[in-house]
């Protein structure tokens, strides 16, 4: 049954959950969602995550179609995809203290490089169990919307915002210079690496940027913005 919440926002998710009446401590779903894999239990949170992650595309869609009619579809997908980024999600759990709910084992307790991975595999799972509870994405969308509110905000004010590599193209083409050239190495094989993978992109020889990340996009992304702010400086 789903309690009907105020329309607020919320400092952490603990003050969500305890609002909604889903406190791991006496829901079985949320204590399964906030338990990580690590802790070698017959259950764990992989499985609400897989789940929350399609919820999180369906109630970031929902706010974006109600709070944004007016932009086209094209720009709708883009802002969607920024809204349920792991990047994001890490933020999210990070401002939201999401760590202080989360039962982990030695192994990942140990593991700094796995932190913004873990958070977003978290959030994922959390969304996951409170729309089995609840059967609506209404509160899901109450919870995220003052932090969504903020990055469709920035979104709005330049679409390229989050999207360097993008913004890059668009530059290099309208110059006459052909694409720009990425080379991506990886460095690590550690899991939640921040400096993973390296990248470095070229355009037409004559400007060049150099990017790290958890994964090959992240550090493309990370690359064309150095390249930009290199172009910005000249």
């Amino acid at each position: 049954m789903m309690t009907q919440l105020p329309i607020k926002s919320f400092s952490s998710i603990h003050e969500f959950l305890e609002i909604s009446n889903l406190l791991p401590s006496s829901d079985a779903l949320v204590l399964e969602a906030l338990t990580h894999s690590s802790v070698k239990k017959h259950y764990n949170h992989e499985q609400l995550e897989f789940f929350g992650d399609a919820v999180l595309r369906l109630a970031a869609s929902e706010f974006i179609r109600n709070g944004y009619p007016t932009m086209d579809v094209g720009q709708q997908s883009s802002l969607r995809s920024q809204l349920v980024s792991d990047s994001w999600l890490a933020n999210f759990g990070k401002i939201m203290n999401i760590d202080e709910l989360i039962l982990k084992g030695s192994d990942a307790m140990h593991d700094v490089t796995a932190i913004k991975t873990i958070r977003a595999e978290m959030v994922e799972a959390v969304a996951g169990a409170v729309y089995i509870r609840q059967q609506t994405t209404k509160n899901i969308i109450l919870l995220f919307k003052a932090e969504w509110e903020i990055t469709a905000k920035k979104f709005l004010q330049n679409p390229y915002h989050f999207n360097c590599k993008s913004a890059l193209q668009e530059w290099s083409q309208s110059h006459q210079l052909g694409l720009p050239n990425y080379t991506t190495i990886e460095q690590s094989k550690l899991h939640g690496d921040d400096l993973r993978f390296r990248s470095i992109v070229i355009v037409s020889e004559q400007l060049e940027g150099e990017g790290w990340g958890r994964s090959r996009k992240e550090a493309e992304q990370s690359a064309a913005k150095n390249c930009l702010q290199r172009l910005d400086a000249q």
